[in-house]
C-alpha cells in the first residue's frame, strides 16, 4: 500500500532527466525542443536574404553546401546573360559612332540619283542594274569607314576636346586596334572594286583615298585640314567624285555597257550639289573651334568665327533653293511648276527656321544643324534627278504624240519640222 501510494505520487512529480551532467526536468523539456525549433528555423529561412557569397555557418553543413550552390547559380545566370547583352549593345553603339552613318546614308541616296541619270529608258532598269549599284555600295561602305576611321586616327587629341564621345576619343577603342580596323577597311575596299573589274569604281575609290588621307594624315606637304582652302577644296572634289562621277561612269560603262559620255544632266547635278557640299565643308569645323584652336588649326571657323561662317553657309544654302525656284518657275507645266516652286519654298523656310533655333555656343546644337544638312542633301539629289529624268520624259511624250498628228497633215517625209512647241523647246534643258 504504501509502495503503491509512493509509486503514485513519483509518478505525478516532474520527472529528472540528466544532460551532460546537467539535471533537466522533463516537464520543461518541451519548451526547450520548442525554442530550438524556432531558431532553427529563423536560420534557415533568414539564409535568403543573405547576399551571394556570403558565409552562413549552421550545424547542418550539408545542407547549407547545397543551398549556396544553388542559390549562387540561379543568381548568376540571369546576370550572365545580360552582361553578354549590354556588351553586344555597347559594341554596335560603339560601332555606329565610329562609322557616322549619316553621311553614309547621304552617299547611298546621292549615288543612286546619279546612277540613275545614266539610264536612258526605264527598260533598262533590270536587276542587273541594281546589282551592280550594290557593287558600288559595298565598296564605297568600306572606303567610308576608311576615310572616318583615318580622321579619327589622326584627330585623336583633338577629339578628345571636340568629340569625347567617339570609341577611340573615349578610349573604347584602343589606338592599335583602330590602325588595324582602319587598314583592313582600306584593303577591303580596294578588293572589292578590283574584284568588280570596274575602271571607274576603282578610280573612284583610289581618288578618294588621296584626298581624304592628304586631309587627316599629318605628314609633310599634307594634313590639308590646315587650310581652309585645301580643305574646301578637298572635300567638295571627293564628294563629286564619289556622289557623281564615280556612279555615273560605273553604271554607264561597267554596268549597261554604254560609251562614256558627259550629259548636261550630269553637269546639272554636279554644279548644284557643289554648293551644297562647299557648305558641308564649311559648317563640319564650326563645333570643333575649341579642339581646332587647342591644336592651332586655323579653320575658317577659327578666323571669322562661329556666326560669320554659319550664316554664309545658311546664305549659300538658300541661293541654291532661289535657283531651283526660278528653274522650277520655268517648266510649262502647270502641275510640274507647282510642285518644284512649293517643295523647294517649303525647305528654304524650313532651313532659315532651323538656323534661327541653332546656338552658336552649344556644340551640339551645331552638330545638330550639320547632319542636317546631310538630310537637306539627300532630298536635293532626289530632285536633281526627278528634274533631269522627269522633266525630260515630260517633254518627250508630248513631241511625240504631236509629230504624229503632224504627220497626217504633212505627209512628205523628207521636210524636217519641229512641231514641238518654242517653250517646250526651251526647257528642254537635258538631251
Amino acid at each position: 500500500m504504501a509502495f503503491g501510494v509512493v509509486a503514485a505520487s513519483l509518478s505525478r512529480a516532474p520527472s529528472i532527466v540528466t544532460t551532460r551532467g546537467c539535471y533537466v526536468t522533463r516537464a520543461s523539456l518541451p519548451n526547450k525542443s520548442l525554442k530550438f525549433s524556432k531558431e532553427y528555423n529563423w536560420k534557415h529561412n533568414s539564409r535568403s536574404i543573405f547576399e551571394r557569397g556570403s558565409t552562413i555557418t549552421t550545424c547542418e553543413k550539408h545542407d547549407e553546401k547545397k543551398y549556396l550552390m544553388n542559390v549562387t547559380q540561379s543568381h548568376e545566370a540571369e546576370p550572365h546573360s545580360q552582361t553578354i547583352l549590354k556588351s553586344i549593345v555597347h559594341a554596335l553603339d560603339a560601332f555606329r559612332k565610329f562609322s557616322r552613318f549619316y553621311a553614309f546614308i547621304a552617299m547611298v541616296v546621292g549615288s543612286l540619283s546619279t546612277s540613275l541619270l545614266a539610264v536612258d529608258n526605264l527598260t533598262e532598269l533590270y536587276p542587273t542594274f541594281f546589282n551592280g549599284f550594290l557593287q558600288c555600295m559595298a565598296a564605297y561602305f568600306f572606303m567610308h569607314l576608311y576615310i572616318v576611321g583615318i580622321n579619327q586616327l589622326a584627330d585623336l587629341e583633338i577629339d578628345k576636346i571636340n568629340k569625347p564621345y567617339l570609341p577611340l576619343a573615349s578610349g573604347n577603342y584602343s589606338f592599335r586596334t583602330a590602325v588595324i580596323t582602319v587598314t583592313s577597311f582600306l584593303f577591303t575596299g580596294f578588293g572589292i572594286a578590283w574584284m568588280i573589274g570596274s575602271k571607274p569604281l576603282l578610280w573612284t575609290i583610289f581618288a578618294s583615298f588621296v584626298l581624304m588621307s592628304a586631309y587627316s594624315v599629318n605628314l609633310p606637304l599634307l594634313r590639308w585640314k590646315k587650310s581652309t582652302i585645301l580643305t574646301v577644296m578637298g572635300n567638295t572634289l571627293s564628294m563629286v567624285i564619289s556622289f557623281n562621277l564615280g556612279p555615273f561612269y560605273h553604271m554607264k560603262t561597267h554596268v549597261l555597257k554604254k560609251a562614256a559620255t558627259f550629259p548636261r544632266s550630269l553637269l546639272f547635278a554636279v554644279v548644284v550639289m557643289s554648293m551644297y557640299y562647299i557648305v558641308i565643308a564649311l559648317t563640319k569645323d564650326i563645333p570643333d573651334i575649341e579642339g581646332d584652336k587647342e591644336a592651332g588649326l586655323q579653320t575658317l571657323a577659327v578666323r571669322l568665327g562661329p556666326k560669320t561662317v554659319f550664316w554664309s553657309s545658311v546664305l549659300l544654302l538658300e541661293m541654291a533653293y532661289g535657283a531651283a525656284i526660278i528653274i522650277g518657275a520655268s517648266s510649262p507645266f502647270l502641275w510640274s511648276k507647282i510642285f518644284v516652286v512649293l517643295s523647294h519654298a517649303i525647305m528654304a523656310l524650313f532651313v532659315w527656321y532651323r538656323s534661327t533655333l541653332v546656338d552658336l555656343s552649344n556644340k551640339d546644337s551645331l552638330q545638330a544643324f550639320y547632319m542636317l544638312i546631310f538630310k537637306v542633301l539627300s532630298t536635293i539629289a532626289l530632285d536633281i534627278l526627278w528634274k533631269s529624268k522627269g522633266s525630260r520624259f515630260a517633254v518627250r511624250v508630248p513631241s511625240v504624240r504631236v509629230a504624229k498628228e503632224a504627220s497626217k497633215i504633212n505627209p512628205n517625209p523628207n521636210r524636217k519640222e519641229d512641231f514641238r512647241s518654242p517653250s517646250l523647246s526651251l526647257f528642254k534643258l537635258f538631251p
